[in-house]
């Protein structure tokens, strides 16, 4: 069946009004340069059928020079192995996220560790971090997420035996661990929504049973062990459980709108042979929708979602083993030899599962295609967390993979048992394709796992920090030319039982087109993300409205705000 393509029309013609009102851009600047930096503006904006809303507008800090390239800079932080001998699933590494857990307004860092402890490091401004060990080690998935509704932002961890910790957020830097009540479940990867849609955070949570089975032993096979995919309900601050698959190899966990009926659905990244999964979210439950992917990675590392072509639709990016072009196969041939013993011909050519990357597009049949081939992203390496962000302030949604991989049996034939290999950075080419970037200098060859994206020195631009395996973690600061200027919007609730809004969907309208962005807690591969969305507006555009659609459906509009701040809307 052929795929269909979107249009693009709109796109040229989008780009086209910009660069004829490019002349006046400096205006623009100039002028909402010098009202923010006055003070910080509260205006409280009602409008009829809307939600009214309280505005606190930050002034962000003057960027750097640009150079059209990151800064690397190494974090004293290493995800490391006993011996330094990386065996089975110590492969698989650790996760990080990113927040704000002191409140001070600048993000910080949660690492994940396997054989050492996890760290904390709290961001003190201007790229400057304060290390803290935390916790134990033993580390997969790595979530900052407000799990009792107290406006102070929790981390919860889960270890290579399954177990799941939480750490509640004391508010004076230090934190208590907790109980979560009702789960029982072993959790390789969590994710967190108000999926039910009655005002709360509720969990989902998936084993990957091949890591567990080596971790935990016979037991986990043998013993009453539930396992799988679980949607745990929040009933107060207790979770009801309620099992979605008996089974699962799961590293991923997003929360699309795949029928786009305004409701979070369920999907689960798997790795091997076992397909992804899907369910729609029904009033009198969860419904399987695996058959609307067409396409879907074989061996799914990571998963995400975002407007590449700012058409007003999300599309997902799934991540997999391909080599990139260029890239020497001496390394891969023995290996993919290996696993290809035993595969029945005839079952992978009916297979949907495919051993590349996938980047899916809703068709006009609401199912979802792979259109990775025709923007050029379909062989990143061997993928870990990939991940969308306007890197450069042009209006379109760039994306970032990082790669490598290290197992003493799987690639004996390779010097340290390494598969050495460059991350993949992409440029969006105005909602038409990805372009290799290598110039950007994010080609780094650590061996990344966990990744985030957010502006950690206050200047609205992204910057990135890995977490690596067996080497330093490593923070990329973005100094790239910038083809706009940055808006970032927080959302607040307070007093309500999701203060940070996790779900909201945010869209900036201008006389160029729309964008959108979500509120999510995690993303990629056991990463989480800071709830602060970031939008790039390109030079010479004019800014209509913010739209913002609050996770329970109620809507509000905020008139003309100027780039060049962090926006903190209260509801």
């Amino acid at each position: 069946m052929q795929v269909m393509h979107k249009a693009t029309t709109n796109c040229r013609h989008r780009l086209e009004h910009w660069r004829r009102h490019a002349d006046w851009r400096m205006i623009g600047a100039g002028v909402a340069m010098f009202l923010l930096s006055m003070l910080s503006l509260r205006t409280t904006y009602a409008q009829d059928a809307l939600t009214a809303v309280v505005i606190q507008a930050t002034p962000l800090a003057s960027s750097e020079a640009c150079t059209d390239r990151f800064v690397t800079h190494t974090l004293d932080h290493v995800t490391a192995v006993e011996g330094g001998l990386v065996q089975m699933f110590e492969a698989n590494g650790a996760g990080l996220a990113v927040g704000d857990l002191n409140g001070d307004g600048d993000l910080d860092l949660v690492f994940g560790n396997h054989d050492g402890d996890d760290a904390i490091f709290w961001n003190e401004g201007g790229l400057r971090f304060r290390k803290e060990a935390f916790s134990t080690g033993r580390t997969r998935d790595v979530k900052i997420v407000d799990v009792n509704a107290d406006g102070r932002l929790d981390i919860v961890l889960t270890r290579n035996t399954g177990a799941l910790n939480y750490f509640e957020n004391l508010g004076d830097g230090r934190f208590q661990r907790r109980v979560l009540a009702g789960v029982a479940a072993p959790a390789y990867v969590t994710n967190w929504a108000d999926l039910d849609g009655d005002g709360d955070l509720d969990l989902v949570l998936a084993s990957y049973d091949a890591g567990l089975l080596t971790d935990r032993g016979n037991e986990y096979i043998v013993g009453n062990v539930q396992r799988g995919v679980f949607f745990h309900e929040n009933l107060g601050g207790r979770f009801g459980a309620t099992p979605l698959a008996t089974t699962a190899q799961a590293l991923a966990i997003l929360f699309p709108d795949l029928d786009d009926d305004g409701r979070p659905d369920i999907l689960i990244g798997n790795d091997f042979d076992l397909p992804d999964m899907a369910w729609l979210h029904r009033d009198d439950g969860w419904v399987d929708a695996s058959d609307l992917l067409v396409s879907m990675t074989h061996s799914t590392m990571s998963y995400d979602q975002a407007d590449i072509d700012n058409d007003g639709v999300f599309e997902l990016f799934a991540a997999d083993m391909k080599p990139y072009p260029g890239e020497s196969m001496g390394g891969w041939t023995p290996m993919m030899e290996a696993m290809m013993v035993g595969m029945v011909q005839a079952r992978v050519a009916a297979d949907p599962q495919i051993m590349e990357n996938v980047l899916l597009v809703r068709g006009a049949d609401g199912r979802y295609w792979n259109q990775a081939p025709d923007w050029g992203v379909d062989g990143t390496g061997w993928a870990w967390s990939s991940k969308f962000g306007d890197l450069n302030l042009d209006g379109y949604i760039d994306l970032y993979t990082v790669n490598g991989m290290i197992e003493e049996r799987l690639f004996a034939h390779l010097p340290d048992h390494e598969l050495v290999e460059e991350n993949q950075a992409f440029r969006n080419e105005e909602g038409l394709r990805f372009v290799r970037m290598p110039g950007w200098q994010l080609d780094s060859t650590n061996s990344g796992r966990g990744m985030v994206m957010a502006d950690l020195d206050g200047d609205g631009d992204l910057d990135i920090v890995v977490n690596n395996l067996r080497g330093p973690a490593r923070l990329f600061e973005n100094h790239l030319c910038r083809g706009g200027e940055p808006l970032l919007v927080e959302l607040r609730q307070p007093g309500g039982a999701n203060p940070f809004a996790i779900g909201a969907h945010v869209r900036l309208l201008t006389d160029w087109g729309e964008m959108i962005r979500d509120v999510r807690v995690g993303s990629g591969y056991l990463s989480g993300d800071a709830p602060r969305v970031h939008f790039g507006v390109p030079h010479g555009v004019a800014v209509e409205a913010l739209e913002i659609r609050w996770p329970d459906g109620a809507r509000s509009r905020i008139d003309a705000p100027q780039p060049g701040a962090l926006l903190t809307i209260e509801r």
